[in-house]
């Protein structure tokens, strides 16, 4: 199986946990994909810049989990507009069911949140452009 590589992007001081879980999902050997970078928590400065961008153009694609602070998520927010220049693919996964998340300011409104359910990542991982 040809695995993506995929770099998660996230509200570092919300949402840590709901990272962890999809790094616990990307271990599984049936997995399409292959977590090899995330978020860097650091203050946000060129150095930050030039160190999420090196990760960002090395993978695939990126998985934004949205948690319920996302939209004040400011490494998030650089994330996000970095891989729109990049032109690179991204989804956005809705990391709280019983919860109301938020999207990344960035991030434009047609741009769908997609439910977290292993079926819906494994469409999304097989073809991003569906995001």
């Amino acid at each position: 199986m040809n695995k993506k590589s995929v770099f998660i992007s996230f509200d570092y001081d919300n949402d840590n946990d709901l990272r962890g879980t999809l790094v616990a999902q990307a271990e599984d050997l049936e997995s399409p994909f292959n977590i090899t970078d995330w978020s860097v928590k650091r203050p946000i400065d060129e150095a930050w810049k030039k160190d999420v961008l090196d990760r960002i153009c090395k993978v695939d694609l990126t998985i934004v989990i949205c948690g319920e602070h996302t939209h004040d998520a400011e490494g998030v927010e650089a994330e996000v507009t970095m891989i729109q220049q990049l032109k690179k693919p991204y989804f956005l996964l809705k990391g709280r069911r019983r919860k109301t998340c938020t999207r990344p300011k960035s991030a434009p409104k047609r741009k769908k949140m997609h439910p977290w359910t292993w079926p819906t990542l494994q469409k999304l991982l097989a073809d991003p452009r569906q995001a």
